[in-house]
């Protein structure tokens, strides 16, 4: 049940019976050649494919998060600590004030993670609310089975690259790109990471069969059904 093709009767008629949703949190940043909204496009199929024979709603995917360290590489957009935490508190107090108790965000951009502690808050705060922050390709089930597939697995490598989210007649680099060293990137502004990562791709091949990456996607997406439909008492 997608939000952006509901119409707010139908949104009521379901808050009588269920209290959960689903929030998708991406990023708008540099994924070597592929798109640079993967992680939007990538939270938001996770979100819809697993709610979807549940009948939960799914709110569109947030598509800004914290991305400081891409700042160099064009079309990526940040925002600052503050303005996403408010954000993300402005989107929670407003899915509670219209009804919603129960809800799991599914995040797809690993710079997003501070906002776990809003999340606690917002609980804090809120009686009867309940928030699940799920990093959906690093979940135990999914990350073995990208493990088990290829342990070189990274950031705008193969992992990410999905047929939703290849750019139509762009080719991709057919070799394994060592690991960039992650202990040099801790410390280096953006211009230093985009120097030391080259073409934004942190390590790995470039692409993979359909049909591997269509098997971990469908383990993902019932891992991260099963936290929808779980136990919330």
């Amino acid at each position: 049940m997608k939000i952006s093709e509901s119409n707010w009767f139908e949104v009521e008629e379901y808050l009588k019976t269920d209290d959960r949703c689903v929030l998708p949190l991406g990023s708008t940043e540099q994924h070597a050649h592929l798109s640079l909204s993967v992680d939007s496009i990538l939270s938001g199929k996770m979100a819809a494919d697993a709610a979807e024979p549940l009948g939960v709603p799914v709110f569109p995917a947030v598509p800004y998060g914290l991305t400081p360290y891409f700042m160099g590489f064009p079309g990526t957009v940040s925002l600052k600590l503050n303005t996403y935490a408010t954000l993300i508190r402005d989107i929670l107090d407003s899915l509670y004030d219209t009804g919603f108790r129960r809800i799991l965000i599914v995040n797809g951009h690993g710079g997003n993670a501070p906002v776990q502690p809003v999340c606690a808050e917002w609980m804090q705060d809120r009686d009867g609310a309940r928030c699940r922050f799920h990093d959906w390709w690093r979940a135990p089930k999914t990350w073995d089975a990208v493990q088990t597939l290829d342990p070189i697995a990274s950031h705008a490598s193969w992992m990410e690259n999905f047929p939703w989210t290849r750019l139509e007649g762009r080719a991709l680099p057919n070799h394994q790109k060592p690991f960039v060293d992650f202990d040099r990137l801790r410390d280096r502004n953006a211009a230093g990471v985009r120097e030391l990562i080259g073409d934004g791709n942190y390590g790995g091949v470039y692409q993979k069969p359909d049909e591997d990456m269509h098997r971990i996607w469908g383990i993902a997406v019932e891992e991260t059904r099963a936290l929808l439909q779980g136990d919330w008492a």
